[in-house]
């Protein structure tokens, strides 16, 4: 068992996948399925030993700024009604959170790149945030969101030369197809919330900074991650099931994510000739 458990197809692929199931098919009559996205990924860091403060590493950062983010979600989810406010302040939170995750590497650049790569950064996680936890009402969307986003980003780190940051990803990307396969089965009954579309964009967009700023990763693959909950928003038919409208709105989403990752094994090989 515990050789099972120290296997990384299990810990980033099928783990996750069954913990958000669970967690959403227990949860969603609490109106809180959407902590399932959360769920599954730290379940993943668990199995592999990662949970710690010490050394606090930009890695262990990401996770801690991801623990906040179901927190803040089920509050956003229970105790406030989301205003149209709502989505930009908690993109630029995360983003001002990305600066502190990534500091110690930006300070050591020059005060120019340290500006630019600031800027960047904050604007990436702003933007991916605000535009995924929008999705916050439409559960198959924002599922298919995670979904793409997630297996996007870990795809893309595995090609950027980083297997952490690329299980982690992959993790998510599982979880959020867990959540996604409540939706299909249930129904829209199992509402995302701000608990499951924060949780996921934030964690997958520091993730793909990280996987910028610490590995490989060309600079060009975050604008195609951050389209995957923009794209999730084409039209889709309305009066279909939800398992059509989930398979559907996945394929929009891997769109963008496929093209990240074109974008990364073609910067992966140029970088082996």
């Amino acid at each position: 068992m515990q050789d099972l458990l120290a296997n990384p197809v299990i810990q980033s692929s099928a783990a996750p996948f069954a913990v958000a199931l669970i967690v959403a098919a227990l949860l969603f009559p609490l109106r809180v399925g959407g902590l399932a996205a959360a769920g599954g990924f730290f379940a993943t860091v668990w199995m592999m030993g990662n949970f710690g403060l010490t050394p606090l590493t930009a890695t262990r950062k990401i996770v801690l700024a991801g623990m906040l983010a179901p927190v803040l979600g089920v509050l956003a989810d229970l105790a406030f009604k989301p205003t149209r406010a709502t989505a930009p302040v908690l993109g630029a939170l995360f983003g001002a959170a990305a600066l502190w995750v990534f500091w110690s590497v930006l300070q050591q650049r020059s005060a120019a790149q340290l500006a630019l790569q600031g800027a960047g950064l904050f604007a990436f996680v702003l933007w991916t945030v605000a535009f995924a936890v929008s999705l916050h009402d439409e559960p198959v969307r924002a599922g298919a969101a995670g979904l793409g986003l997630g297996l996007g980003t870990g795809a893309a780190a595995v090609l950027g030369a980083s297997a952490l940051l690329g299980q982690y990803g992959l993790a998510l990307g599982a979880a959020c197809g867990g959540f996604l396969l409540a939706v299909m089965i249930v129904g829209r009954r199992v509402a995302a919330g701000i608990a499951f579309t924060l949780t996921f964009s934030a964690i997958a967009a520091l993730l793909a900074a990280a996987a910028l700023l610490l590995a490989q990763l060309p600079w060009m693959a975050l604008p195609a991650l951050a389209l995957v909950p923009v794209l999730v928003r084409l039209p889709l038919p309305e009066k279909s099931p939800a398992w059509l409208q989930a398979i559907i709105a996945s394929l929009y989403a891997f769109l963008a994510a496929g093209t990240a990752c074109a974008i990364a094994w073609v910067a992966s090989r140029s970088a082996q000739s």
